[in-house]
């Protein structure tokens, strides 16, 4: 047993009101650049809906993730090494932009300068790959709150796959439709397809907490990596001509900080924790032959971080102890293994992904509530989960590779938890025979609820710190009050970027500044918030900044030199 340390997220979807301030947040922070346009490292997507980019989820076009081939081995869609090499200037398999969207702006110059005349003049959309005038047909965010969805519903890969086996399933007249919120941010698989199709080897999994990476340096824009992921969470930067992914925000991570998107979330629906997960079975469990079996497989995966022979062989790897601990506290180890109600997105893939989901719950009670019945009564709820009007087929086939079986307890165990706690907060003596319908007693029940209704930040972010020599010399580590004038370290004084680093500026600040000049002013940046070093994150390309190219006459390129 080889144990490593993962860091996870759980999204509670009965929280998700769908809107898109984790997406806003996440753009502005990591995708706000020449040539990252149409990237998002998180989209939240209306269900049912073709999803971003287009259709992502038919794997029969595009080949992301593992099968298992006759002998039992694991192997991409894609096909042998031979073949992706043979595909590597050209793949077909790889969606176009149109299957994203053509990035645009307005041409607000027309309205400004237009002489005056008898009619008003028109904002054209421009492309901003081409520049010419545009037509919009689609967006990362096309099919939000069922846009569409009676004409171009039955476009959704699930809804195509569940119809097959009932045409009746799923309906799109108005008072009998469904929808609900998915964000999906990259998955930080422990069996990435990304990082095996790679021809580069520039996708790596960090061994400290598992986030999957990609070395721009390495990285020589072949792309195989856009074709590996089912998710289709890799982007090409066409200004770089690199790939860019979600880096869950690890800077933040490594001083104890939940990611923009979960610290932005207006519903509160983010979780972030560890896994201690065993790695030598990994290959195993995702070469699992039924799909449907793939879902207890990656629960076995995760370790018991209170097993005494877990904890021994975890620090045995060096794990610190504070990070076992973390793990002991961990939300989404809690969710995912000990209460049993996140679910791993499409585990069909078998690339074992570390982003859980709880599936929605609340369009049941909202139409018993409508037809006049006490939604919130066990029996009521217990004997309309069948009937919901988000077909439990549909959510099978998202998160449990089809078997309706496991989607069914874990809609019951939410099911008991608003029933049992409705009766508690009316002031009504429990009734201990609902938490024992679905295999749990009241105090365990009474845990989830504060858990998933009531959690306070540190319970919904339990993020152990980096340690150096874990996570090597750490820019972003420093104390937020020295950026206000008062810091804690004084000039000359040892700071966290070494023996007499003084008053040090992270990182995100320097971008900030960067950015917040870049924005501003009608000049090139001057690179005066740089303090010495090259911040090629909100570079538009224009010139050259100072200490981009080291100076002619020898001096250093910190003084001046350009």
């Amino acid at each position: 047993m080889r144990v490593m340390a993962q860091m996870g997220m759980v999204m509670n979807l009965d929280k998700c009101i769908g809107c898109h301030t984790c997406s806003v947040t996440c753009k502005q922070a990591w995708t706000n650049r020449a040539g990252t346009e149409y990237i998002w490292f998180n989209n939240v997507e209306t269900r049912p809906g073709q999803g971003y980019p287009r259709r992502y989820e038919d794997q029969e076009k595009w080949r992301g993730g593992w099968t298992v081939n006759k002998r039992g081995r694991l192997k991409l869609r894609t096909g042998s090494r031979l073949r992706r090499l043979m595909t590597i200037f050209s793949s077909p398999v790889q969606p176009k932009l149109d299957d994203y969207y053509e990035p645009w702006t307005y041409d607000y110059r027309t309205l400004i300068d237009a002489p005056l005349g008898d009619d008003f003049p028109v904002a054209r959309p421009k492309s901003l790959i081409t520049g010419e005038d545009t037509k919009i047909t689609w967006s990362a965010n096309w099919d939000d709150n069922l846009g569409g969805a009676p004409e171009r519903g039955h476009l959704d890969p699930l809804v195509e796959k569940v119809r097959r086996e009932s045409e009746d399933a799923i309906k799109f007249q108005f008072e009998q439709t469904f929808m609900f919120y998915l964000p999906r941010i990259c998955e930080h698989c422990l069996n990435p397809s990304c990082m095996a199709s790679c021809p580069s080897g520039a996708i790596y999994k960090r061994s400290e907490d598992g986030i999957v990476l990609v070395d721009q340096d390495r990285c020589r824009g072949w792309r195989q990596c856009i074709t590996g992921c089912p998710y289709k969470k890799i982007y090409f930067n066409h200004k770089t001509g690199k790939a860019e992914k979600c880096t869950l925000c690890y800077p933040r991570l490594e001083v104890g900080l939940p990611t923009v998107c979960s610290e932005t979330c207006v519903g509160r629906l983010r979780y972030l924790g560890l896994f201690l997960y065993d790695a030598d079975g990994v290959t195993e469990a995702a070469s699992t032959a039924d799909e449907k079996d793939l879902y207890e497989a990656q629960l076995n995966l995760i370790l018991d971080p209170n097993d005494p022979e877990v904890i021994a062989a975890a620090r045995q790897q060096d794990i610190p102890e504070d990070w076992l601990d973390a793990a002991r506290r961990s939300p989404v180890y809690a969710l995912a293994k000990k209460y049993r109600v996140a679910l791993p997105l499409h585990p069909e893939y078998r690339t074992m992904p570390m982003v859980w989901y709880i599936p929605p719950l609340s369009p049941i009670v909202d139409l018993l509530r409508d037809q006049g019945h006490d939604a919130e009564a066990a029996g009521t709820l217990f004997g309309a989960i069948e009937a919901l009007r988000i077909p439990v087929d549909y959510l099978a086939e998202m998160f449990t590779a089809g078997d309706t079986d496991i989607v069914t307890r874990v809609l019951r165990i939410l099911a008991a938890m608003r029933a049992y706690l409705r009766d508690i907060t009316l002031g009504r003596e429990a009734d201990e025979s609902i938490p024992a319908s679905v295999g749990m007693d009241g105090e365990t029940l009474y845990a989830l609820y504060r858990l998933l209704a009531i959690a306070k930040y540190e319970d919904r972010y339990v993020i152990p710190t980096a340690h150096y020599e874990q996570a090597h010399e750490l820019e972003e580590l420093g104390c937020s009050i020295t950026f206000d004038g008062a810091g804690a370290y004084e000039n000359g004084a040892s700071g966290p970027f070494g023996e007499a680093s003084g008053v040090p500026t992270p990182v995100a600040v320097e971008t900030f500044q960067a950015l917040k000049e870049r924005q501003t002013s009608t000049s090139q940046a001057d690179g005066n918030t740089m303090r010495g070093r090259v911040n090629l994150l909100n570079w538009d390309g224009n010139g050259a900044p100072n200490g981009l190219f080291p100076p002619r006459d020898g001096t250093d390129a910190r003084e001046g030199g350009g």
